[in-house]
């Protein structure tokens, strides 16, 4: 028997309903829902992937995205299988759209992770690959253990879930990257058989009920997302519902899953949404999947001086001291230490021994 699930309700005829995100999927007995991984077992709801993982890698922080969360450090990352959207064009399809068992293939406890977070020299733990809103159960327990050894977390989310659970989720996170997909309920209900509102929902919470840093990752599709209007709509609501100086990526698409007819993004795209948003206000605006140094690096609001010079996920320099711009003092937002780390591009496989 998996263990058992939170946010759930039985229904009289034996059935299950799982709360947890707006799918509210009702589950006959042995029935998964549509993540997959919550299931109905002798009538109560279970997440049976608790402590099973698609495996893990040391990363660049840079890579989740985040740019201004511990810029240079090392991030220990992993995911499960699963995932409550079915995006068409899913970059991580083979973890994501995983409905095979054998893709879980490292194990390890809540405490595991969190001393080998420890011992690798990360500063942060990454739930990611796929979306830890359908793992929650057991990424809010390796939350609570990484921070009991001054390890931080970090969500890579869609931000696809229910009030309640994500409060409990989201109390547990230092950090997150909101994959904002489209801004067309059309563009969710097209390719991603979900809804926009919800994901708006969750990044006003994030960004104005919790102490979560937050930043956004919208990937350009050609012909979907990529119109001026579109973009331009975007970043002013993000400027006018959540701030100007929270951090927006857009990213290139490469043909994948569902979608590998669909040219992937020219460079030009990417640079033109960059140059939109900065035109409508928002202060940090970044491109990635290309190479883009002048997209990648932080600029200051202030003296518009490059306070993080970035080259892909190289830092080249650094010049913020507390947490401001060190040649006009402008706050920039964001968690930075007083010195980089210099974990660099690299990417490191890492392995578990099985739990006693």
């Amino acid at each position: 028997m998996s263990p058992a699930a939170r946010w759930w309700e039985p229904l009289a005829d034996g059935r299950v309903r799982c709360l947890l995100c707006p799918r509210d999927c009702v589950l006959k007995e042995g029935q998964r829902g549509h993540c997959f991984v919550r299931a109905n077992q002798g009538g109560e709801l279970v997440l049976t992937t608790y402590g099973r993982s698609s495996g893990f890698c040391v990363d660049p922080i840079e890579k989740k995205p985040l740019n201004h969360f511990h810029p240079g450090s090392a991030t220990l990352s992993f995911g499960t299988a699963g995932c409550n959207l079915a995006c068409r064009f899913c970059q991580n399809w083979d973890i994501s759209k995983s409905r095979d068992t054998d893709t879980l293939a490292a194990t390890a406890t809540p405490e595991q992770i969190a001393a080998r977070a420890v011992e690798l020299g990360c500063r942060s733990v990454a739930f990611t690959y796929n979306d830890p809103v359908i793992f929650a159960e057991y990424a809010i327990d390796t939350a609570k253990a990484c921070h009991a050894r001054g390890i931080e977390t970090v969500a890579v989310t869609a931000g696809y879930i229910h009030p309640e659970p994500r409060a409990a989720l989201f109390a547990q996170m230092d950090a997150a990257n909101v994959d904002l997909k489209g801004f067309t309920d059309r563009f969710y209900q097209k390719l991603a058989r979900g809804h926009l509102e919800p994901v708006l929902d969750t990044l006003r919470y994030l960004v104005h009920e919790t102490d979560c840093w937050v930043e956004i990752t919208t990937l350009l599709i050609p012909g979907w997302n990529d119109s001026d209007d579109e973009l331009r709509a975007e970043a002013e609501w993000i400027r006018d519902h959540l701030a100007p100086t929270v951090p927006l990526h857009f990213t290139a698409f490469h043909p994948a899953w569902r979608m590998v007819d669909t040219p992937p993004t020219p460079p030009a795209t990417v640079r033109r949404a960059r140059a939109i948003a900065r035109e409508v206000g928002l202060a940090f605006v970044y491109t990635g999947n290309i190479h883009d140094p002048e997209g990648g690096t932080t600029y200051c609001p202030g003296c518009s001086a490059a306070v993080i010079e970035r080259d892909g996920y190289l830092l080249k320099s650094y010049h913020i001291t507390d947490g401001a711009c060190a040649h006009c003092h402008t706050p920039i937002p964001g968690r930075f230490d007083p010195t980089p780390g210099h974990w660099g591009p690299r990417r490191m496989g890492v392995t578990f021994e099985r739990p006693a």
